[in-house]
């Protein structure tokens, strides 16, 4: 019988993952992402064997311990598990799960409530940045429900403030790993920017799509996903990062004017896979691309909270941007997501998968 891993099972923001205490896992990466390949059921598209949910969006894993850093509470590492390929990825953070951090570091004592609302203080261990997660804690427990609707949620959930701090160059080279603000790919103007994630935003209109097509529309366009893959590929060198065909980083996001009063529209690459909304810190850095003068997203009145479009309604950032002189100087970046317990308990992995 395989050994039962503690495991609080959570949706942060857009996205639903597992969340297990470090002390719980492997110390070894190698047998702790054996073992997690178990727990989620890969590879397997439909992951029929694990607690995974047959998409990048559910199959993520947040492994979190109490800090030596005195700037934090708690350290955070995000892992992507990929459906359908027997692969851990430590390469980026993900800010959605981020969201479920604050909770699941009260809910297990890691950190003690504090009055009406708790900050909870993050280090991102994939890429070394800090965050505070602010948590609705009445009564010393945590609340999750609440008025707060998130679009690509259905109903609404307790407000969570997730603040970041220090994200410029998470993992490329700089906020500009190229050193401008706009690049040319192969004929196509392009923004390559990293503030908390890295991504390539590109006008829609000059892949010849309108950049209001649903997920469904764009994945079913053969032709687009191989010239958008085809980009990638040139920005991944350009940006410092390398062949990243195997990656799931840059993101590609593709930009047009906003179609439902918001102030930008995007579709998100992710990178295969078309996101149903965006993610939190791709959401950063698009923002922040959108308050740069110069860039393929820029605002040229941009409003302090940007709400980006996106197929499943919209996503508001906070951007401050000073971009004079010769340096672009990055203040509070800032979004309003929720998260909701789903499960507590044990997992059960396959019995040959153990280490």
């Amino acid at each position: 019988m395989s050994r039962p891993v503690p495991v609080l099972l959570m949706r942060g923001g857009t996205s639903k993952g597992a969340y297990f205490r470090a002390e719980d896992l492997p110390a070894d990466p190698a047998a702790r992402d054996r073992l997690l390949l178990a727990v989620m059921g890969s590879p397997d598209p439909r992951q029929i064997d694990g607690i995974g949910g047959g998409h990048p969006l559910t199959s993520k894993v947040a492994v979190i311990s109490r800090s030596a850093d005195p700037e934090a509470d708690v350290d955070y590492l995000f892992l992507q598990v990929q459906v359908d390929k027997p692969i851990v990825s430590a390469e980026q953070p993900c800010g959605n799960i981020l969201a479920g951090v604050g909770p699941f570091a009260i809910e297990r004592g890691l950190v003690d409530p504090r009055g009406p609302r708790t900050p909870v203080r993050v280090r991102m261990v994939n890429t070394g940045a800090l965050a505070v997660v602010t948590v609705s804690t009445p009564d010393g427990r945590v609340e999750y429900a609440g008025d707060t609707a998130l679009s690509g949620v259905p109903g609404t959930a307790a407000r969570i403030e997730v603040e970041f701090r220090d994200t410029a160059g998470s993992v490329a080279p700089g906020l500009l790993p190229t050193g401008r603000v706009r690049d040319d790919l192969d004929g196509v103007p392009a923004t390559l920017i990293d503030n908390g994630m890295p991504v390539v935003l590109l006008n829609a209109g000059d892949l010849g799509v309108t950049g209001y097509e649903t997920p469904a529309q764009l994945e079913a366009n053969g032709e687009l996903r191989r010239r958008v893959e085809e980009l990638r590929l040139i920005a991944g060198k350009l940006m410092g990062l390398g062949d990243v065909g195997a990656a799931t980083v840059p993101k590609m996001c593709l930009v047009a004017p906003p179609a439902h009063g918001g102030s930008l529209s995007t579709r998100m690459f992710i990178p295969h896979r078309v996101h149903a909304s965006i993610g939190v810190l791709a959401a950063v850095s698009v923002g922040t691309a959108a308050a740069v003068p110069g860039s393929v997203a820029f605002l040229a009145e941009a409003p302090e909270t940007i709400r980006l479009e996106h197929p499943s309604g919209f996503y508001d950032v906070v951007i401050d941007v000073d971009p004079a002189g010769d340096e672009i100087t990055i203040g509070r970046s800032a979004i309003v997501s929720t998260a909701r317990l789903l499960l507590d308990g044990q997992v059960h992995p396959r019995s040959e998968e153990l280490p």
